[in-house]
């Protein structure tokens, strides 16, 4: 069977959603897929950026990761987005990348694709389930396929967000619950896109 394509397309600011988003591609590339893992462009201007020198670090950190764009999500079978919170909502960063994916939508290029998020927050009730169904607003008006996490897997009885991974970074880096439920959550997402690519061709 035809490898299926999955993007991972995300913001990050001092790495959290990135430390995520790896995991992601790493869960999603054990089950065979190809795998591009993308950051959407940095639109805050540097005065701001200069106020927090782990966002300083991590723009350094992160510099060979590749800059998404609408081929990668036309690319794609399945696209899982990751963004930190912004008041309840994804970043203007992600905002921006998906308003500029407009074009694909008039062509019906982005229906019938699956589609999951991830997300974290700076503290455990700063809005990651909101987040996440924000996100969701455009799947519904793309026509995509939304896969979430669930409770399909004993991993999610520990993470506790059966919306999409999520993590309070106020605690710190991700630990190990939170990395394999993003693991999972790739996984889980490139192996229901390979069975519906699969029923398709039947």
């Amino acid at each position: 069977m035809e490898p299926v394509n999955v993007a991972i397309i995300y913001y990050s600011a001092s790495g959290t959603l990135h430390t995520l988003a790896k995991a992601v591609a790493e869960g999603a590339e054990k089950t065979g897929a190809n795998v591009r893992l993308r950051k959407v462009t940095e639109l805050a201007p540097q005065e701001t950026i200069n106020t927090n020198p782990a966002w300083v670090q991590h723009i350094q950190d992160s510099s060979d990761v590749e800059v998404a764009t609408n081929d990668d999500v036309a690319w794609a079978d399945a696209v899982l987005f990751g963004t930190p919170t912004r008041f309840g909502n994804l970043s203007y960063q992600l905002k921006a990348f998906i308003d500029g994916a407009g074009p694909l939508w008039m062509q019906g290029k982005l229906a019938n694709k699956i589609y999951s998020a991830f997300t974290a927050s700076r503290t455990a009730h700063g809005g990651q389930e909101s987040t996440i169904l924000a996100l969701s607003n455009a799947f519904y008006h793309w026509g995509g396929i939304i896969v979430p996490p669930g409770y399909t897997d004993p991993i999610q009885f520990q993470s506790g967000n059966p919306y999409g991974t999520s993590h309070v970074a106020g605690d710190g880096p991700p630990g190990d619950v939170q990395l394999e439920a993003a693991r999972y959550q790739g996984r889980r997402v490139a192996e229901t896109t390979a069975a519906l690519k699969a029923g398709r061709t039947v």
